[in-house]
């Protein structure tokens, strides 16, 4: 027999088999014939399996939007993942934020209130943008990896298992339908005796065969425990992950808050609105609440350097000017930073603000933008 004959016969053997099979599935689905169950034990595992196969799937696709939420860049990073090769370096928003805060900052003078808080600002951001770089690194190895290697490894090989299993189970079927119908055929004289044997040497076959297979499947759904075993120590790593990005998260901000509580309260409310200009009543932020509190005191800082007597008395002092201040209106004078002006008090006037003089501009300047000189 040539290798053509052998591969004929084969092929020939194969289509019999799969229409032996398509019969057997069809007639079952129809109620023309018996079905071997599979015993609960095997099939409460199945039901493990397919439901650790879907929330794993749903756990995995939800926290790779959670590190990365814009779908394009997933996409660019799945096409380069697929053809081996590593995606290209890109700020992350977090670090694009805090590049454009330090370009303004050095724009608008780090000298300057603004500038300078800017800059402050947007540093930590960037430092929040490598920490957060550094989670989705350690999500995806310690992560993401496991779940992914369970879908497209482990699950893959139970999936191939169990449609071994099914076919050895059509087989077995077919095999019992065509030794019934011998022992109809014999009963009624219509075949020889042997034919029913044969039935029989198959059935015989195809159960081994069958009960063989649902034990190589039985040993890789009891593994299931082990995943979920696995992947509890996964999970635990991802939540240390997410328990250092948020801690450094906040160490930062609270360093950033106690930078920016050395700037005037004004500059941090609203350094262009007149105190006569009424303003709608806004929760104030518990982080933004705090850093407030910890700013200095206008009792503590001008009014010890003499300004209660400024107020008292009908004369003028100079000042030095701490920041620029853009005036809000005709009323108000605008300042540069380091400038020296003269200034004085009037009757009636908010005690947060002072009259100030510069050559022939006068005008309303705000106290905490203030150093009173002797």
């Amino acid at each position: 027999m040539n290798i053509m004959d052998f591969n004929m016969k084969k092929l020939a053997a194969d289509a019999g088999t799969f229409l032996s099979r398509a019969v057997q599935f069809t007639e079952e689905k129809l109620g023309q014939a018996e079905k071997t169950e599979l015993d609960a034990h095997l099939e409460n595992l199945l039901s493990k399996a397919e439901c650790t196969k879907l929330w794993t799937e749903k756990i995995m696709k939800q926290t790779e939007v959670l590190l990365q939420p814009n779908p394009n860049a997933r996409i660019e990073e799945f096409v380069y993942e697929k053809l081996d090769r590593k995606a290209p370096s890109r700020m992350n928003n977090p670090e694009l934020l805090g590049q454009y805060m330090i370009d303004a900052g050095n724009e608008f003078g780090p000298g300057t209130a603004y500038g300078n808080a800017l800059i402050k600002c947007g540093e930590t951001q960037k430092r929040i943008g490598a920490a957060d770089r550094e989670l989705i690194q350690t999500s995806a190895i310690n992560f993401l990896t496991p779940l992914r290697n369970f879908i497209e490894g482990d699950y893959k090989t139970i999936t191939k298992e169990r449609k071994l299993l099914q076919n050895k189970r059509l087989d077995l079927d077919a095999a019992k339908t065509r030794l019934k119908k011998a022992k109809v055929a014999e009963a009624r004289a219509a075949i020889w005796a042997e034919e029913v044997t044969k039935s029989e040497q198959e059935v015989r076959i195809t159960q081994s065969e069958f009960d063989r297979q649902a034990e190589i499947t039985r040993l890789l759904l009891e593994g299931i425990s082990s995943t979920h075993a696995h992947h509890l120590r996964c999970l635990n790593d991802f939540v240390e992950a997410q328990m250092t990005y948020y801690a450094q998260c906040y160490q930062y901000m609270l360093d950033l808050q106690k930078q920016l509580g050395s700037f005037p309260s004004t500059f941090l409310s609203n350094n262009n609105q007149s105190s006569t200009t009424p303003v709608q009543s806004v929760s104030t932020p518990p982080v933004l609440a705090s850093a407030s509190a910890s700013l200095p005191s206008v009792s503590n800082s001008i009014v010890a350097s003499g300004l209660s007597e400024l107020r008292s008395s009908s004369g003028s002092r100079k000042a030095r000017v701490l920041y620029d201040y853009d005036a809000a209106n005709s009323s108000e004078l605008s300042l540069l930073a380091d400038e020296v002006i003269t200034v004085y008090s009037i009757p009636g006037m908010d005690s947060d603000w002072l009259m100030g003089e510069r050559g022939n501009q006068k005008g309303k300047v705000p106290i905490t933008y203030l150093e009173l000189l002797n």
